[in-house]
């Protein structure tokens, strides 16, 4: 009897064990969701805001428009011409559509319209609702020579 009385007097020898195991898996739990939100940011990252390519293209302003139903944006759409025929007009031609981030260069493209120009734009991997339909978005622009 007094061999038991002293294993139930000792609460420490019980409780131990489980306190450290509720620490052991606190951690494992704390470690995992650290884990897990860096893989998150890190795709994040690379998906919506890392620079895939960047480039200057040459083509007809051929269009330039504000539109969305939420969000409003920019976009346009350049004529690259591979082939043009005596009057300057292209034969064989590709579409760049593109989106605009920044007032001002949209600002400029509007009064550029119908005119050869030459956009400067980052490529994404994926695009944001807010910033534009398309991955390509122009920062810069100018009026080819």
């Amino acid at each position: 009897m007094s061999e038991n009385s002293q294993l139930n007097t000792n609460p420490s020898a019980t409780k131990k064990p489980a306190s450290t195991l509720k620490k052991k898996i606190k951690k494992y739990l704390y470690l995992t969701l650290a884990f897990f939100i860096l893989i998150v940011g890190i795709y994040v990252y690379w998906s919506f805001f890392f620079t895939y390519s960047d480039g200057t293209r040459t083509g007809l302003l051929q269009k330039f428009s504000r539109k969305g139903t939420i969000f409003k944006t920019y976009e346009g759409e350049l004529i690259l011409s591979s082939v043009q025929s005596s009057k300057n007009v292209a034969l064989a031609s590709e579409k760049f559509l593109f989106s605009v981030a920044d007032k001002d260069v949209a600002f400029q493209l509007e009064n550029m319209q119908g005119k050869i120009v030459d956009v400067h734009y980052k490529e994404k991997n994926n695009n944001l609702p807010w910033r534009g339909e398309t991955v390509f978005i122009v920062i810069s622009t100018k009026l080819s020579q």
